[in-house]
Protein backbone atom coordinates (compact mmCIF):
# COMPACT_ATOMS: atom_id res chain seq x y z
CA UNK A 1 0.00 0.00 0.00
CA UNK A 2 2.68 2.38 0.72
CA UNK A 3 4.44 1.60 -2.26
CA UNK A 4 1.22 2.58 -4.53
CA UNK A 5 0.69 5.37 -2.60
CA UNK A 6 4.00 6.66 -3.40
CA UNK A 7 3.78 5.84 -7.06
CA UNK A 8 0.64 7.87 -7.27
CA UNK A 9 2.53 11.21 -5.89
CA UNK A 10 4.96 10.38 -8.80
CA UNK A 11 2.11 10.09 -11.46
CA UNK A 12 0.51 13.10 -9.95
CA UNK A 13 3.63 15.19 -9.75
CA UNK A 14 4.28 14.24 -13.74
CA UNK A 15 0.70 15.25 -14.50
CA UNK A 16 1.40 18.65 -13.04
CA UNK A 17 4.20 18.93 -14.42
CA UNK A 18 3.45 18.54 -18.00
CA UNK A 19 -0.19 20.71 -17.28
CA UNK A 20 2.57 23.93 -16.15
CA UNK A 21 4.24 23.49 -19.79
CA UNK A 22 1.25 22.56 -21.74
CA UNK A 23 -0.54 25.71 -20.14
CA UNK A 24 3.29 28.07 -20.78
CA UNK A 25 3.17 26.87 -24.39
CA UNK A 26 -0.58 27.76 -24.77
CA UNK A 27 -1.69 30.79 -26.85
CA UNK A 28 -3.34 33.37 -24.46
CA UNK A 29 -6.87 34.75 -25.39
CA UNK A 30 -6.93 37.58 -27.37
CA UNK A 31 -9.32 39.81 -25.23
CA UNK A 32 -10.06 43.00 -27.52
CA UNK A 33 -12.71 46.06 -26.67
CA UNK A 34 -14.20 48.91 -29.03
CA UNK A 35 -13.92 52.88 -29.16
CA UNK A 36 -17.17 54.33 -27.49
CA UNK A 37 -16.13 57.93 -27.52
CA UNK A 38 -13.27 60.51 -29.21
CA UNK A 39 -13.22 63.90 -27.82
CA UNK A 40 -10.00 65.78 -28.96
CA UNK A 41 -6.95 64.12 -28.15
CA UNK A 42 -8.59 61.97 -25.93
CA UNK A 43 -10.07 58.21 -26.77
CA UNK A 44 -12.38 56.04 -24.65
CA UNK A 45 -12.58 52.46 -25.32
CA UNK A 46 -14.24 49.68 -22.48
CA UNK A 47 -13.71 46.11 -22.72
CA UNK A 48 -9.93 46.22 -21.72
CA UNK A 49 -7.90 46.07 -18.56
CA UNK A 50 -4.87 47.38 -19.31
CA UNK A 51 -2.48 49.45 -16.37
CA UNK A 52 -1.59 53.25 -17.06
CA UNK A 53 1.06 53.17 -19.39
CA UNK A 54 0.39 50.08 -21.59
CA UNK A 55 0.36 50.68 -25.10
CA UNK A 56 -2.56 49.42 -27.36
CA UNK A 57 -3.44 49.54 -31.14
CA UNK A 58 -7.00 50.84 -32.40
CA UNK A 59 -7.98 49.47 -35.48
CA UNK A 60 -8.44 51.74 -38.89
CA UNK A 61 -10.55 50.23 -41.71
CA UNK A 62 -8.50 49.59 -44.69
CA UNK A 63 -5.26 51.55 -42.79
CA UNK A 64 -2.58 51.13 -40.62
CA UNK A 65 -3.69 50.90 -36.91
CA UNK A 66 -3.36 53.70 -34.51
CA UNK A 67 -0.54 53.26 -31.70
CA UNK A 68 -2.12 54.71 -28.35
CA UNK A 69 -1.25 54.51 -24.66
CA UNK A 70 -3.60 54.16 -21.43
CA UNK A 71 -3.05 57.34 -19.94
CA UNK A 72 -6.10 57.13 -17.74
CA UNK A 73 -9.00 54.88 -16.73
CA UNK A 74 -12.40 55.89 -15.03
CA UNK A 75 -14.13 52.77 -13.44
CA UNK A 76 -14.58 50.41 -17.28
CA UNK A 77 -13.31 53.12 -19.40
CA UNK A 78 -9.91 53.52 -20.48
CA UNK A 79 -8.60 57.04 -21.71
CA UNK A 80 -6.38 56.61 -24.67
CA UNK A 81 -3.77 59.02 -26.13
CA UNK A 82 -2.82 58.10 -29.65
CA UNK A 83 0.68 58.70 -31.28
CA UNK A 84 0.01 59.23 -34.58
CA UNK A 85 -3.76 61.15 -36.57
CA UNK A 86 -6.73 59.90 -35.70
CA UNK A 87 -8.29 60.51 -39.30
CA UNK A 88 -10.19 57.51 -40.51
CA UNK A 89 -11.39 55.62 -37.13
CA UNK A 90 -14.96 55.14 -36.81
CA UNK A 91 -17.43 54.13 -33.76
CA UNK A 92 -16.89 51.11 -31.60
CA UNK A 93 -13.56 50.13 -33.85
CA UNK A 94 -11.56 47.58 -32.03
CA UNK A 95 -8.79 48.18 -29.61
CA UNK A 96 -6.28 45.55 -28.80
CA UNK A 97 -3.29 45.61 -26.75
CA UNK A 98 -0.14 46.10 -28.36
CA UNK A 99 1.94 42.87 -29.40
CA UNK A 100 3.86 41.66 -26.23
CA UNK A 101 1.11 42.76 -23.59
CA UNK A 102 -1.74 40.79 -22.93
CA UNK A 103 -4.15 41.84 -20.96
CA UNK A 104 -5.22 41.25 -17.71
CA UNK A 105 -7.92 38.98 -16.92
CA UNK A 106 -10.99 39.62 -15.21
CA UNK A 107 -10.82 36.24 -13.40
CA UNK A 108 -8.01 36.28 -10.72
CA UNK A 109 -5.72 33.38 -11.89
CA UNK A 110 -3.16 32.52 -9.70
CA UNK A 111 0.47 33.03 -11.04
CA UNK A 112 3.24 29.89 -11.35
CA UNK A 113 5.45 31.01 -8.69
CA UNK A 114 8.48 30.81 -11.80
CA UNK A 115 6.57 32.55 -14.12
CA UNK A 116 7.87 36.32 -14.57
CA UNK A 117 5.09 38.57 -15.06
CA UNK A 118 5.03 40.42 -19.13
CA UNK A 119 6.79 43.80 -19.17
CA UNK A 120 4.15 46.34 -20.25
CA UNK A 121 6.34 49.19 -20.63
CA UNK A 122 7.22 50.19 -24.39
CA UNK A 123 10.50 48.97 -25.46
CA UNK A 124 12.69 51.33 -27.18
CA UNK A 125 16.01 50.33 -29.98
CA UNK A 126 19.40 51.33 -28.46
CA UNK A 127 23.03 50.59 -29.19
CA UNK A 128 25.95 52.25 -30.30
CA UNK A 129 24.25 51.78 -34.15
CA UNK A 130 22.26 54.88 -33.26
CA UNK A 131 25.72 57.32 -33.55
CA UNK A 132 25.35 59.52 -36.06
CA UNK A 133 21.46 59.12 -36.87
CA UNK A 134 18.82 61.24 -36.34
CA UNK A 135 15.60 59.20 -34.96
CA UNK A 136 11.49 60.38 -34.03
CA UNK A 137 10.25 59.58 -30.78
CA UNK A 138 9.10 55.37 -31.50
CA UNK A 139 12.88 54.60 -33.08
CA UNK A 140 12.31 55.46 -36.42
CA UNK A 141 15.14 56.71 -38.67
CA UNK A 142 14.20 60.26 -39.86
CA UNK A 143 17.51 60.48 -41.72
CA UNK A 144 17.38 58.55 -44.49
CA UNK A 145 19.99 56.42 -44.42
CA UNK A 146 18.46 52.89 -43.92
CA UNK A 147 16.57 51.10 -41.18
CA UNK A 148 18.47 50.94 -38.12
CA UNK A 149 20.56 47.80 -36.78
CA UNK A 150 20.04 48.31 -33.14
CA UNK A 151 19.54 44.81 -31.77
CA UNK A 152 18.97 45.61 -28.01
CA UNK A 153 15.98 46.96 -26.61
CA UNK A 154 15.41 48.89 -23.05
CA UNK A 155 11.75 50.07 -21.18
CA UNK A 156 11.06 53.46 -22.38
CA UNK A 157 10.55 54.31 -18.67
CA UNK A 158 12.97 53.50 -15.80
CA UNK A 159 13.12 54.77 -12.42
CA UNK A 160 15.65 56.98 -11.42
CA UNK A 161 19.17 55.82 -9.69
CA UNK A 162 19.08 54.96 -5.66
CA UNK A 163 20.32 58.22 -4.92
CA UNK A 164 22.78 57.00 -2.04
CA UNK A 165 24.24 54.47 -5.08
CA UNK A 166 25.38 57.65 -7.64
CA UNK A 167 29.13 58.90 -7.63
CA UNK A 168 29.49 62.49 -5.98
CA UNK A 169 30.10 64.79 -8.90
CA UNK A 170 33.84 66.27 -8.62
CA UNK A 171 35.53 66.44 -12.05
CA UNK A 172 34.53 69.65 -14.46
CA UNK A 173 33.31 68.79 -17.64
CA UNK A 174 34.68 70.83 -20.58
CA UNK A 175 31.73 72.39 -22.88
CA UNK A 176 34.38 74.71 -24.70
CA UNK A 177 32.31 78.23 -24.14
CA UNK A 178 35.12 80.85 -22.48
CA UNK A 179 32.26 82.61 -20.07
CA UNK A 180 30.88 79.41 -18.99
CA UNK A 181 34.14 77.16 -17.97
CA UNK A 182 35.34 80.42 -16.58
CA UNK A 183 32.71 81.53 -14.64
CA UNK A 184 29.81 79.29 -14.00
CA UNK A 185 31.89 75.80 -14.17
CA UNK A 186 29.96 72.33 -15.03
CA UNK A 187 30.41 68.87 -13.71
CA UNK A 188 30.35 65.49 -14.66
CA UNK A 189 26.88 64.27 -13.55
CA UNK A 190 25.54 67.78 -13.33
CA UNK A 191 22.10 69.00 -14.42
CA UNK A 192 22.11 72.49 -15.56
CA UNK A 193 19.14 75.40 -17.01
CA UNK A 194 19.22 77.26 -20.07
CA UNK A 195 16.76 79.53 -19.02
CA UNK A 196 15.54 82.43 -22.20
CA UNK A 197 13.12 83.79 -24.32
CA UNK A 198 12.82 83.31 -27.82
CA UNK A 199 15.10 84.48 -30.33
CA UNK A 200 17.93 85.11 -27.77
CA UNK A 201 20.55 82.31 -29.09
CA UNK A 202 19.52 78.84 -26.99
CA UNK A 203 19.79 76.62 -29.77
CA UNK A 204 23.47 78.14 -30.87
CA UNK A 205 24.88 77.97 -27.44
CA UNK A 206 23.83 74.16 -27.38
CA UNK A 207 25.36 73.80 -30.58
CA UNK A 208 28.64 75.43 -29.70
CA UNK A 209 28.51 73.23 -26.43
CA UNK A 210 27.55 69.68 -28.53
CA UNK A 211 30.51 70.81 -30.89
CA UNK A 212 33.46 71.84 -28.70
CA UNK A 213 32.40 69.18 -25.33
CA UNK A 214 34.74 66.58 -24.12
CA UNK A 215 31.86 64.12 -23.34
CA UNK A 216 32.09 60.65 -25.02
CA UNK A 217 28.44 60.85 -26.48
CA UNK A 218 26.43 63.75 -27.01
CA UNK A 219 22.17 62.87 -27.11
CA UNK A 220 20.23 65.64 -28.66
CA UNK A 221 16.29 66.16 -27.86
CA UNK A 222 14.41 68.73 -29.76
CA UNK A 223 11.14 68.19 -28.31
CA UNK A 224 8.59 70.39 -29.29
CA UNK A 225 10.50 72.83 -31.40
CA UNK A 226 10.00 73.85 -35.50
CA UNK A 227 10.52 71.36 -37.64
CA UNK A 228 12.77 73.27 -39.50
CA UNK A 229 15.29 73.62 -36.64
CA UNK A 230 16.22 69.96 -36.98
CA UNK A 231 18.00 69.85 -40.09
CA UNK A 232 19.29 73.68 -39.09
CA UNK A 233 20.66 72.25 -35.66
CA UNK A 234 22.20 69.19 -37.14
CA UNK A 235 23.91 71.31 -39.73
CA UNK A 236 25.09 74.45 -38.46
CA UNK A 237 24.81 74.22 -35.02
CA UNK A 238 26.13 70.42 -34.44
CA UNK A 239 28.34 70.19 -37.64
CA UNK A 240 29.82 66.70 -38.40
CA UNK A 241 31.93 66.43 -36.36
CA UNK A 242 30.04 66.70 -33.85
CA UNK A 243 26.80 64.83 -35.75
CA UNK A 244 29.35 61.74 -36.07
CA UNK A 245 28.86 61.29 -31.69
CA UNK A 246 25.81 62.57 -31.56
CA UNK A 247 22.46 60.80 -31.54
CA UNK A 248 19.30 63.40 -32.37
CA UNK A 249 16.07 62.08 -31.53
CA UNK A 250 13.44 65.03 -32.55
CA UNK A 251 9.86 65.20 -31.39
CA UNK A 252 8.76 68.62 -33.52
CA UNK A 253 5.76 71.03 -32.34
CA UNK A 254 3.51 68.91 -34.73
CA UNK A 255 3.52 65.77 -33.23
CA UNK A 256 0.94 64.71 -30.69
CA UNK A 257 1.86 65.27 -27.20
CA UNK A 258 2.35 61.58 -26.34
CA UNK A 259 5.47 61.66 -28.99
CA UNK A 260 6.88 64.48 -27.65
CA UNK A 261 6.73 63.31 -23.89
CA UNK A 262 8.03 59.82 -25.83
CA UNK A 263 10.80 61.56 -27.71
CA UNK A 264 12.28 63.42 -23.68
CA UNK A 265 11.92 59.99 -22.61
CA UNK A 266 13.67 58.30 -25.22
CA UNK A 267 16.44 60.53 -25.02
CA UNK A 268 16.95 59.98 -21.23
CA UNK A 269 16.86 56.14 -21.79
CA UNK A 270 19.61 56.31 -24.68
CA UNK A 271 21.82 58.75 -22.21
CA UNK A 272 21.05 55.87 -19.31
CA UNK A 273 22.41 52.88 -21.97
CA UNK A 274 25.48 54.58 -22.73
CA UNK A 275 26.20 55.96 -19.44
CA UNK A 276 25.66 52.30 -17.76
CA UNK A 277 28.27 51.38 -20.37
CA UNK A 278 30.79 53.79 -19.02
CA UNK A 279 30.73 56.45 -21.08
CA UNK A 280 30.39 60.52 -19.88
CA UNK A 281 27.19 61.48 -22.06
CA UNK A 282 26.09 64.77 -22.44
CA UNK A 283 21.62 64.75 -22.73
CA UNK A 284 21.02 68.39 -24.49
CA UNK A 285 17.07 68.76 -24.50
CA UNK A 286 15.16 71.75 -26.12
CA UNK A 287 13.35 72.32 -24.84
CA UNK A 288 12.40 70.92 -21.27
CA UNK A 289 8.93 73.61 -21.38
CA UNK A 290 7.88 72.02 -24.64
CA UNK A 291 7.78 68.50 -22.46
CA UNK A 292 6.04 70.48 -19.64
CA UNK A 293 3.36 71.91 -22.32
CA UNK A 294 3.12 68.47 -23.71
CA UNK A 295 1.94 66.86 -19.99
CA UNK A 296 -0.17 70.28 -19.63
CA UNK A 297 -2.33 69.08 -22.97
CA UNK A 298 -3.01 65.17 -22.15
CA UNK A 299 -3.41 66.26 -18.67
CA UNK A 300 -6.27 68.82 -19.59
CA UNK A 301 -7.50 66.24 -21.66
CA UNK A 302 -8.48 63.47 -19.50
CA UNK A 303 -9.67 66.33 -16.64
CA UNK A 304 -7.07 67.30 -14.66
CA UNK A 305 -7.93 70.34 -13.06
CA UNK A 306 -5.30 73.28 -13.81
CA UNK A 307 -3.72 74.71 -10.67
CA UNK A 308 -1.05 77.28 -11.62
CA UNK A 309 -1.04 79.18 -15.15
CA UNK A 310 -2.97 76.96 -16.57
CA UNK A 311 -0.21 73.69 -15.52
CA UNK A 312 -2.21 70.82 -13.49
CA UNK A 313 -0.18 69.28 -10.51
CA UNK A 314 0.61 66.28 -12.44
CA UNK A 315 3.12 68.45 -14.48
CA UNK A 316 5.28 69.55 -11.90
CA UNK A 317 5.53 65.67 -10.57
CA UNK A 318 6.46 64.65 -13.91
CA UNK A 319 9.84 66.88 -14.18
CA UNK A 320 11.86 65.87 -11.15
CA UNK A 321 10.66 62.23 -12.13
CA UNK A 322 12.68 63.05 -16.13
CA UNK A 323 15.47 65.17 -14.69
CA UNK A 324 16.10 62.94 -11.88
CA UNK A 325 17.36 59.81 -14.34
CA UNK A 326 20.45 62.13 -15.33
CA UNK A 327 23.49 62.55 -13.52
CA UNK A 328 26.42 59.81 -12.56
CA UNK A 329 25.94 56.32 -12.18
CA UNK A 330 27.07 54.15 -9.54
CA UNK A 331 31.38 53.62 -9.26
CA UNK A 332 32.38 52.87 -12.38
CA UNK A 333 30.10 53.50 -14.58
CA UNK A 334 29.95 56.86 -16.62
CA UNK A 335 27.93 59.99 -16.45
CA UNK A 336 25.49 61.78 -17.70
CA UNK A 337 25.61 65.37 -17.87
CA UNK A 338 22.00 67.03 -18.73
CA UNK A 339 21.48 70.54 -20.03
CA UNK A 340 17.74 71.41 -20.60
CA UNK A 341 16.56 74.76 -21.91
CA UNK A 342 13.84 76.15 -20.33
CA UNK A 343 11.89 79.03 -22.33
CA UNK A 344 10.81 81.89 -20.05
CA UNK A 345 7.67 83.53 -21.49
CA UNK A 346 7.64 87.01 -22.23
CA UNK A 347 11.46 87.08 -20.70
CA UNK A 348 9.28 86.49 -16.98
CA UNK A 349 11.76 84.62 -14.92
CA UNK A 350 9.06 83.47 -12.57
CA UNK A 351 6.85 81.25 -14.87
CA UNK A 352 6.23 78.17 -13.02
CA UNK A 353 7.98 76.06 -15.14
CA UNK A 354 10.97 78.19 -15.15
CA UNK A 355 10.62 78.63 -11.21
CA UNK A 356 9.74 74.69 -10.67
CA UNK A 357 12.67 73.74 -13.18
CA UNK A 358 15.17 76.34 -10.95
CA UNK A 359 14.76 74.57 -7.97
CA UNK A 360 15.16 71.05 -9.11
CA UNK A 361 18.35 71.57 -11.35
CA UNK A 362 22.04 72.03 -10.11
CA UNK A 363 21.86 75.34 -11.69
CA UNK A 364 20.89 78.04 -14.49
CA UNK A 365 22.73 79.70 -17.12
CA UNK A 366 20.57 82.98 -18.12
CA UNK A 367 20.67 84.29 -21.47
CA UNK A 368 20.01 88.14 -21.67
CA UNK A 369 18.06 89.97 -24.38
CA UNK A 370 19.23 92.95 -23.77
CA UNK A 371 22.85 91.65 -24.14
CA UNK A 372 21.55 89.49 -27.25
CA UNK A 373 19.79 92.98 -28.63
CA UNK A 374 23.31 94.80 -28.05
CA UNK A 375 25.52 92.12 -30.28
CA UNK A 376 27.10 90.52 -27.18
CA UNK A 377 27.52 86.80 -27.61
CA UNK A 378 27.00 84.25 -26.37
CA UNK A 379 23.96 86.54 -24.18
CA UNK A 380 25.17 84.93 -20.66
CA UNK A 381 23.78 87.77 -18.22
CA UNK A 382 26.31 86.13 -15.65
CA UNK A 383 25.03 87.67 -12.58
CA UNK A 384 21.62 86.00 -12.92
CA UNK A 385 23.69 82.73 -13.63
CA UNK A 386 24.82 80.24 -10.82
CA UNK A 387 26.17 76.91 -10.66
CA UNK A 388 25.51 75.31 -7.17
CA UNK A 389 29.22 73.24 -7.60
CA UNK A 390 30.90 76.25 -8.08
CA UNK A 391 33.10 75.51 -4.28
CA UNK A 392 33.18 72.20 -5.09
CA UNK A 393 34.74 71.81 -8.65
CA UNK A 394 37.10 74.80 -8.19
CA UNK A 395 39.67 75.46 -5.57
CA UNK A 396 39.84 78.57 -3.40
CA UNK A 397 41.76 80.97 -5.94
CA UNK A 398 40.21 80.01 -8.82
CA UNK A 399 36.46 80.31 -6.76
CA UNK A 400 37.88 84.07 -5.79
CA UNK A 401 38.96 84.84 -9.11
CA UNK A 402 35.24 84.12 -10.01
CA UNK A 403 34.09 86.20 -7.26
CA UNK A 404 36.19 89.31 -8.39
CA UNK A 405 35.01 89.38 -11.63
CA UNK A 406 31.23 89.35 -10.83
CA UNK A 407 31.68 91.59 -8.54
CA UNK A 408 33.70 94.12 -10.91
CA UNK A 409 31.29 93.40 -14.05
CA UNK A 410 28.24 93.80 -10.97
CA UNK A 411 29.53 97.26 -10.41
CA UNK A 412 30.13 98.57 -13.63
CA UNK A 413 26.68 97.57 -14.92
CA UNK A 414 24.79 99.42 -11.77
CA UNK A 415 27.39 102.74 -12.33
CA UNK A 416 26.95 102.41 -15.98
CA UNK A 417 24.41 105.30 -16.47
CA UNK A 418 26.71 107.61 -14.52
CA UNK A 419 29.40 106.36 -16.23
CA UNK A 420 28.22 107.41 -19.80
CA UNK A 421 27.03 110.80 -18.98
CA UNK A 422 30.43 111.77 -16.95
CA UNK A 423 28.93 112.29 -13.90
CA UNK A 424 30.92 109.66 -11.94
CA UNK A 425 34.51 111.16 -10.38
CA UNK A 426 37.13 108.73 -10.98
CA UNK A 427 38.46 108.09 -7.50
CA UNK A 428 35.47 108.26 -5.44
CA UNK A 429 35.43 104.48 -5.22
CA UNK A 430 38.38 101.64 -6.21
CA UNK A 431 36.36 98.83 -6.88
CA UNK A 432 34.19 100.92 -9.54
CA UNK A 433 38.17 102.42 -10.46
CA UNK A 434 38.99 98.97 -11.42
CA UNK A 435 35.75 98.09 -12.49
CA UNK A 436 35.94 100.79 -15.22
CA UNK A 437 39.97 99.91 -16.44
CA UNK A 438 39.04 96.48 -17.22
CA UNK A 439 35.21 96.34 -18.60
CA UNK A 440 36.45 96.15 -22.02
CA UNK A 441 38.50 93.12 -21.27
CA UNK A 442 36.05 91.74 -19.40
CA UNK A 443 33.94 91.79 -22.48
CA UNK A 444 35.82 90.60 -24.72
CA UNK A 445 36.78 87.70 -22.33
CA UNK A 446 32.74 86.64 -22.10
CA UNK A 447 32.40 87.07 -25.81
CA UNK A 448 33.16 84.23 -28.28
CA UNK A 449 32.45 83.26 -32.01
CA UNK A 450 30.72 80.56 -33.06
CA UNK A 451 34.00 78.68 -34.35
CA UNK A 452 36.11 79.24 -31.87
CA UNK A 453 36.77 76.58 -28.99
CA UNK A 454 38.03 78.01 -25.45
CA UNK A 455 39.10 75.08 -23.52
CA UNK A 456 38.53 74.57 -19.71
CA UNK A 457 42.22 75.35 -18.99
CA UNK A 458 42.28 78.26 -21.13
CA UNK A 459 39.68 79.86 -20.02
CA UNK A 460 40.79 79.37 -16.45
CA UNK A 461 44.57 80.86 -17.18
CA UNK A 462 42.51 84.05 -18.82
CA UNK A 463 40.57 84.54 -15.76
CA UNK A 464 43.25 84.82 -13.96
CA UNK A 465 44.92 87.00 -15.80
CA UNK A 466 42.63 89.29 -16.62
CA UNK A 467 42.23 90.29 -12.78
CA UNK A 468 46.06 90.24 -12.57
CA UNK A 469 46.50 93.16 -15.02
CA UNK A 470 46.20 95.48 -11.55
CA UNK A 471 47.93 95.96 -8.61
CA UNK A 472 45.05 94.49 -6.44
CA UNK A 473 44.79 91.12 -6.07
CA UNK A 474 41.79 88.52 -6.37
CA UNK A 475 40.84 89.06 -3.29
CA UNK A 476 41.94 92.25 -2.20
CA UNK A 477 38.83 94.55 -2.53
CA UNK A 478 36.78 92.19 -0.52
Amino acid sequence: MPGSKASGLVELGRFLHDCREFVAAATPFEVNGHLTRVAGLVMEAVGLKLPVGAMCEVAQGGGQPVEAEVVGFAGEKLFLMPSSDLYGLTPGAEVRPAAGQPPRPSLRIPRHPFRRSSDRSKLMPVGPELLGRVVDASGRALDQLGPLACVERVPLGARPANPIDREPIRATLDVGVRAINGLIPIGRGQRMGLFAGSGVGKSVLLGMMARYTEADVTVVGLIGERGREVKEFIESNLGAAGHARAVVIAAPADAPPLLRLQGAAYATAVSEYFRDRGAHVLLIMDSLTRYAMAAREIALAIGEPPATKGYPPSVFARLPQLVERAGNGAAGRGSITALYTVLTEGDDPQDPVADSARAILDGHIVLSRALADSGHYPAIDIEASVSRLTHTLLDAGNAACVRVLKQLYSRYQRSRDLISVGAYARGSDPVLDRAIALYPKIELFLQQNLDERAPYAASRSALAALLAETPNSPGADR
